[in-house]
């Protein structure tokens, strides 16, 4: 399979929630698969994986969260919660339910939602998840990380951690991708919503796992460098769900940007087996 990036971007549709608009796009048909960047991130960080979606026979839906993207920074709260409440609305008025795929904080979001909607949820990829509350989010942490975060240098200091992030093989348009989100966070009032984002836990994530009922993939690049150890956290989320543990070599937080080719095999295999069991 030889990944490709997806064509230039469509104009952006939106979905309006009480204090603002999200922001999404739509490709290809049949069933439907949504992708959710992290925070700090774009919808355009699946650029590789959407075209192999496609190919296979897939509508696929990627979405910016609010206060990032092409989505408005009008909203009062951001975080794990009020990311499941606009994946509920956006996977509602798409009208028919989803595999949804979430990395970062959104992997966390999107267990809430499977854990309050099953309706809507055919079953996850987790990719790089934060799902439970890291055990290193003591007072001193979240208050360091809300100063390194604050508004004014915000866009700033994410540009200069991007490479650890992406420990491994980087994406080929690393520099130009890299540019983008930090241009997309510096814009008047996108800073502020990044640096609200930063302040999110993941409590209720971890809270919802026993109710989650859907098939579950979860994924972790091995230098991941934002758990202290990738394997066992990936292990241990998939046996919490019930669901498979995938390791993706020489990656870190960003498999779906990495290493496309591999997560794209991994994916089209578990939607498979998503498929069968319908």
């Amino acid at each position: 399979m030889t990944m490709t990036k997806r064509e230039p971007d469509q104009p952006s549709r939106h979905l309006t929630r009480p204090e603002g608009r999200i922001a999404y796009d739509i490709r290809g048909a049949g069933p439907l698969v949504l992708l959710v960047p992290g925070m700090g991130d774009l919808r355009s960080t699946y650029r590789f994986l959407t075209p192999a979606l496609v190919a296979s026979g897939y509508q696929v839906v990627t979405v910016d969260l609010r206060g990032h993207g092409d989505s408005e920074t009008s909203f009062s709260a951001y975080g794990d919660v009020p990311t499941a409440s606009d994946l509920a609305a956006l996977l509602a008025d798409l009208g028919k339910p989803a595999v949804v795929v979430g990395n970062s904080m959104a992997a966390g979001a999107a267990v809430i939602v499977a854990a309050e909607h099953p309706d809507l949820i055919e079953g996850l990829v987790l990719v790089g998840p934060f799902v439970r509350q890291p055990a290193s989010a003591g007072l001193f942490s979240r208050l360091f990380l809300r100063l390194l975060m604050a508004p004014l240098w915000a866009a700033r200091v994410w540009s200069l951690y991007m490479p650890k992030l992406y420990a491994g093989q980087l994406p080929p348009d690393f520099a130009d991708y890299r540019r983008t989100v930090a241009s997309s966070i510096g814009r008047p009032g996108y800073a502020r919503a990044f640096s609200l984002t930063t302040r999110t836990d993941h409590v209720q994530a971890g809270a919802s796992l026993d109710r989650v009922h859907s098939p579950a993939l979860v994924v972790m690049g091995c230098k991941d460098p934002d758990f202290p150890d990738p394997r066992a956290e990936c292990e241990w989320i998939a046996r919490k769900l019930g669901g498979r543990a995938v390791m993706i070599d020489d990656a870190g937080h960003y498999p779906q940007s990495q290493q496309p080719e591999h997560l794209a095999g991994v994916v089209l295999d578990f939607l498979a087996e998503v498929r069968d069991r319908a």
